[in-house]
């Protein structure tokens, strides 16, 4: 009995020393991969920094929302390649046709999402799609500015961009 309950207590103490391991291997690799041998000293150089730069990082680390749902993330993905692939030719069209129909806009779109990487995520979508440029967050992280090149309609828009992609990462990080 009193084994499992040392295991969480070896356990926290193992994570104090290797934060991170597979950051950690991940750093070893690198090193041996750069310096392209695998000499002893390499290896023992490699791992003292491998583990040295987890645990000076551990403090600058936040916590990252967990993904519930991650193959929803691969529908996103394609929902969101396709959205790239169809806005390229929108933009071309309209780009090579006159400038004096772009109606250039920006709205504000109100989210919610709470965590800071889905919104970076979504904000990160919306300016790779072409045509449209995630401007700027408000202080409270209730607001995402959007600069659209050609806005039609404004409502039409935001619903766009909540049903597309806010409404998916809100479904995969919750």
């Amino acid at each position: 009995m009193s084994q499992s309950n040392d295991m969480p207590n070896q356990q926290a103490a193992f994570l104090s020393w290797l934060p991170r391991p597979v950051l950690s291997l991940f750093l070893l690799v690198v090193w041996l991969l750069l310096n392209n041998t695998t000499a002893p000293g390499h290896i023992l150089l490699g791992g003292i920094i491998a583990l040295i730069i987890p645990l000076l990082t551990q403090p600058l680390s936040t916590s990252r929302p967990r993904m519930k749902q991650p193959l929803l993330l691969l529908k996103y993905l394609l929902v969101m390649l396709y959205d790239i692939i169809i806005c390229n030719v929108e933009v071309a069209i309209l780009i090579c046709g006159s400038m004096n129909k772009l109606t250039p806009g920006i709205i504000a779109v109100p989210l919610d999402l709470t965590d800071e990487l889905p919104i970076t995520l979504l904000a990160n979508t919306i300016s790779l799609t072409p045509g449209t440029v995630s401007a700027e967050l408000s202080s409270d992280h209730k607001w995402l500015y959007v600069h659209a090149l050609h806005l039609q309609d404004e409502q039409a828009a935001i619903e766009q961009i909540k049903t597309r992609y806010e409404q998916p990462l809100g479904e995969i990080f919750r």
